[in-house]
């Protein structure tokens, strides 16, 4: 078996390889992202993507080294296992009991979980300072996206955070991992639970290309309040149309799919990349070319 550290099977022009891996994969865009680096970096090296499927992901190790891979991400339907399987996790993949990263150290497949971090890296980016009065955030959807939103609100020291969800008790079971200062509300209480909240995020699909929309009414947040939605296609969301049309600050989904990846970049290929404003248009551009063209204009530049 070859050893991950010291990448034996990989060209030492071509540099080390890491890829997406999940079931399926041929949408994923983080390809896209992190040829941009290396390219933009002048480092060797290559990011893939690999399809697993569900029946063949125990064999998670032995894939990643088979294909001489120095690590990569887990997407959709593989987080939980990828966590399981890992020789070491750091804190936050033990949090959320899942991972998004890989890496090999010494010989051991390590893992982390950084939707947390990219989550509040996009916040910060697009909002400073939008965390400076921490104080009643609403999170709608219960899903796995909303405990990674959940665990990096906590870290911000919001509270309460209210999670509201169709089927209350999956609510219930995350205000039963996260403790006291999570409160799980049926849906038909969304116009309570947003009263005087200070930030609002949408963990969902509604408002995504091919799902319903979003169409519940905002109303009775703080004037400074900061509505979210890590959907990302389309850029522009229902809710962050109505958010806009409340004068509230909102921040799109894609800054956290572009500062997610950061970390694992750093892992693989040794070097820390930025999320830039030429990144992100490359984002923009490929997601939908007519949405660049609306949203040039509108886009702050970095």
């Amino acid at each position: 078996m070859p050893d991950p550290d010291a990448h034996p099977d990989i060209d030492a022009e071509a540099g080390p390889k890491a890829a997406v891996m999940g079931w399926p994969v041929d949408h994923s865009r983080s390809p896209i992202i992190h040829r941009h680096w290396l390219h933009d970096l002048g480092l060797a090296g290559d990011y893939e993507r690999l399809a697993i499927a569900p029946e063949t992901i125990s064999d998670l190790k032995s894939i990643l080294l088979d294909h001489g891979y120095v690590g990569g991400n887990i997407t959709i339907p593989h987080k939980e296992a990828a966590f399981r399987l890992a020789d070491h996790v750091d804190p936050a993949a033990r949090d959320l009991g899942a991972a998004n990263t890989l890496w090999f150290e010494a010989g051991r497949l390590c893992a982390t979980n950084t939707d947390g971090y990219g989550f509040l890296a996009n916040l910060d980016d697009r909002v400073p300072g939008w965390d400076a009065a921490p104080g009643k955030a609403v999170v709608l959807g219960a899903g796995g996206a909303a405990r990674a939103v959940i665990w990096a609100l906590l870290q911000r020291n919001f509270d309460p955070v209210i999670v509201v969800n169709r089927t209350l008790e999956k609510a219930e079971i995350l205000a039963d991992l996260f403790g006291p200062r999570l409160v799980a509300t049926p849906l038909a209480d969304f116009a309570a639970a947003q009263r005087d909240a200070g930030f609002l995020v949408n963990t969902t699909s509604l408002g995504m290309h091919g799902a319903s929309e979003f169409d519940l009414p905002l109303g009775g947040m703080r004037e400074e309040a900061v509505v979210t939605d890590i959907v990302y296609t389309p850029l522009e969301t229902g809710l962050l149309r109505q958010a806009a049309s409340r004068r509230l600050r909102t921040a799109d989904g894609l800054g956290m799919l572009l500062h997610q990846a950061v970390p694992g970049f750093e892992k693989w290929f040794g070097r820390r990349p930025e999320v830039t404003a030429r990144l992100r248009q490359i984002l923009v551009d490929d997601l939908d070319p007519k949405t660049s063209e609306e949203m040039q204009d509108r886009e702050p530049q970095a």
